[in-house]
C-alpha cells in the first residue's frame, strides 16, 4: 500500500476548498500550512454579503474580453491565496507554506501552469510564507521559493498576466 505523498495530501485538500470557489472563469482552492498543521483555507468568490458572478451569471471581465492575469481591480472576485491570508495571523504564516490548485468551472479537471497574479504575490512576499506549491496535474506540481518573487521582480517587466 502505498501512501499519497504530504504535498499531494495538501493540494487534495487545496482542491477540494477549490470547489466553493464561485467564479465563472477559474476555480482557485488555496490552503496555508504550518509543521503540518491547516492554518487557513481559501477559495476565490465576491466580498463578504456581495452576490458571487455564480449567482449573477456574469462576468465583467468576460464581457469586456479581458485576457487572464490582467486588470483584477475590475473583478468581483477576492482570490483564494488572498482569502486564505486574511483568515490567518502573520505569527502563523511565518515560514509556513502556500497550497493552490486551479480548476475549471465546467468540469473540475485541473489546470495546470498557474500561478499567483501580481497582487497575491505581493501578499504572499509580505505575509511571510516560504513557498508556495502548485499543481500542474493529480500528481505533479512545482514548488516555488517566495524569495524567488521578491528578487525577480515582475511588476518591473511590463508584461501581464500569468
Amino acid at each position: 500500500m502505498s501512501r499519497v505523498s504530504k504535498h499531494n495530501y495538501y493540494l487534495d485538500i487545496a482542491q477540494t476548498v477549490a470547489e466553493r470557489a464561485t467564479c465563472l472563469r477559474r476555480k482557485f482552492g488555496a490552503i496555508i500550512v504550518k509543521n503540518d498543521v491547516i492554518i487557513s483555507t481559501g477559495y476565490n468568490g465576491a466580498p463578504r454579503g456581495r452576490q458571487n458572478c455564480s449567482d449573477i451569471n456574469y462576468c465583467f471581465r468576460d464581457k469586456m474580453q479581458i485576457p487572464r492575469g490582467e486588470r483584477y481591480e475590475l473583478c468581483r472576485s477576492v482570490h483564494a491565496e488572498a482569502n486564505a491570508i486574511i483568515a490567518a495571523s502573520r505569527e502563523q504564516m511565518l515560514g509556513a507554506t502556500l497550497y493552490m490548485v486551479c480548476v475549471s468551472p465546467e468540469d473540475g479537471s485541473v489546470f495546470g501552469g498557474t500561478s499567483s497574479c501580481m497582487m497575491c504575490k505581493r501578499q504572499v512576499i509580505n505575509a511571510g510564507i516560504a513557498q508556495v506549491v502548485i499543481r500542474d496535474t493529480k500528481d505533479e506540481y512545482r514548488i516555488v521559493d517566495v524569495k524567488d518573487w521578491v528578487e525577480n521582480d515582475d511588476s518591473l517587466s511590463g508584461v501581464f498576466g500569468y
